[in-house]
């Protein structure tokens, strides 16, 4: 198999492609998800130590289930609009600065091309490319300036979706044994494995885009949510008392 430089002794190297479409959502799903699996087995280990029974311990999985997905969604929401408001004013300000103001913004260019290590002819090429015309100079400024392409914007509705639904999904495995088992201690233990297996296998989905080692990162998740389960049952063992 060919490289593309022929001068490239090295073993011939897969094509990875990259996550695609929903690369800027994928923030929304993994914390999503987290904040379900360690927020409701937290809050269950807390009331199973504070000596609740099964119904109960049930009745207040599932409405924590929901207030966190509300609360989840609606942050999102807020926020991801928010973010997407503050970038249309300043493109709006932008346009301004090119209409009235564009030399100044054909050197901001210049300079931040300059600063990305273009000199000389090439950078004089480049920079002439990009501030042929207004709609080239602002989509350059937008990308360089603020860090945003049209096609990384985030959705307030898919942001909200994507977490709230998430955090239901995440909450399923401490909560789901509460229905199926009436024993509060054995009940208590199926929640803890599932959760368990849950945020291991959540450490090691997230490296399929981080390219980590998927062992550390399901580990490491796994150890943060036991160390908070720990002090959760304490408490609620202590208020009990």
């Amino acid at each position: 198999m060919a490289t593309e430089d022929p001068s490239n002794t090295d073993p011939p190297v897969p094509y990875v492609p990259h996550v695609g479409a929903s690369r800027q959502y994928w923030r929304d799903l993994v914390l999503g998800v987290n904040d379900g699996l360690v927020s409701i087995f937290l809050l269950v280990a807390g009331v199973v130590g504070g000596g609740l029974s099964t119904k109960a311990v049930l009745l207040t999985a599932v409405a924590g289930a929901l207030a966190g997905a509300v609360s989840m969604a609606l942050g999102e929401y807020l926020a991801t609009k928010s973010q997407d408001q503050v970038l249309q004013r300043e493109l709006t300000l932008e346009k301004n600065h090119i209409r009235h103001h564009r030399t100044m913004e054909v050197q901001q260019l210049r300079d931040m091309f300059a600063e990305m290590g273009i000199d000389g002819d090439d950078l004089e090429t480049a920079v002439a490319i990009f501030s042929a015309t207004d709609d080239r100079l602002l989509a350059a400024m937008q990308a360089l300036e603020f860090g945003v392409v049209d096609s990384e914007r985030r959705s307030p509705y898919m942001a909200a979706w994507a977490s709230g639904l998430a955090f239901i999904v995440g909450s399923a495995p401490a909560t789901l044994p509460f229905v199926f088992v009436t024993a509060v201690d054995a009940a208590f233990f199926g929640s803890a494995v599932a959760t368990g297996i849950g945020l291991f296998l959540v450490g090691v989905a997230k490296t399929r885009v981080t390219m980590t080692n998927p062992i550390v990162a399901g580990l490491e998740n796994l150890t943060i949510a036991g160390v908070g389960a720990v002090v959760a049952f304490a408490v609620g063992t202590t208020f009990a008392a």
